[in-house]
């Protein structure tokens, strides 16, 4: 007679509990919209993003950030209330395999959507009005979708999970074109201290330098 003791029993995340890892940051973003020189311009945490001519990767990989951007020119914590935007690259850096939260925080009256590159995630909760860390009380901690966008209702915040274990920079960007093309994007870079071939690849030997880094030879390669 067959007996239920030995059938497999519901385990939504394998041996993987997301549910039950410390969170080592949270992020909120806040998508805002303004008028920046009589124009339009929208963007997150008071900041409007804008394509450097040395592509960001770039800069980093030849150790030349500083000539190109800046790091966490936004806070993890945005404004009450945010009356100006500054237009310039936005760059976030975050610890290799930290596991963090970021919350998105829609204050207008149009449903959003944001997709994050590189990276599966879990999407735990979405609610109307403005996130507190009692909503974490909320979150759904057992099955939740693993994907890679999220919707955010009108006067609403929606909250996701996700381990950072992926090298590189990630562009972080609104899925509605016009306010993607009009700065309501950003980059997180993801740096792996060790620089291994575990973590990232070398950058292609054909790859089309441009820049300040046009003509420069390539670093020295990473190994394993």
């Amino acid at each position: 007679m067959f007996s239920l003791q030995i059938a497999a029993r519901p385990n939504p995340q394998g041996s993987y509990h997301y549910g039950k890892i410390n969170i080592t940051r949270t992020i909120k973003l806040a998508n805002t919209k303004n008028l920046v020189d009589g124009k339009v311009r929208f963007g997150l945490n008071g900041v409007s993003h804008v394509d450097t001519e040395t592509p960001l990767k770039l800069a980093e990989y030849f150790e030349m950030s500083e000539k190109v951007f800046k790091y966490n020119v936004i806070k993890d914590e945005p404004a009450a209330k945010i009356t100006t935007l500054t237009v310039e690259p936005n760059v976030l850096n975050i610890t290799f395999r930290t596991f963090v939260e970021i919350v998105f925080e829609n204050h207008e009256k149009s449903m959003q959507s944001f997709h994050l590159d590189g990276y599966s995630f879990f999407s735990v909760a979405s609610e109307p009005g403005t996130w507190t860390p009692e909503k974490r009380n909320n979150y759904n901690l057992l099955d939740a979708v693993s994907r890679h966008t999220v919707q955010v209702f009108p006067k609403s915040w929606s909250a996701i999970l996700l381990t950072f274990d992926n090298a590189g920079m990630w562009n972080i960007r609104s899925e509605n074109w016009e306010r993607r093309y009009l700065g309501q994007q950003m980059y997180v870079s993801v740096l792996s201290p060790e620089k291994s071939l575990r973590d990232e690849y070398n950058i292609p030997l054909n790859t089309n330098l441009c820049g300040i880094v046009k003509g420069l030879p390539l670093p020295t390669p990473y190994t394993i």
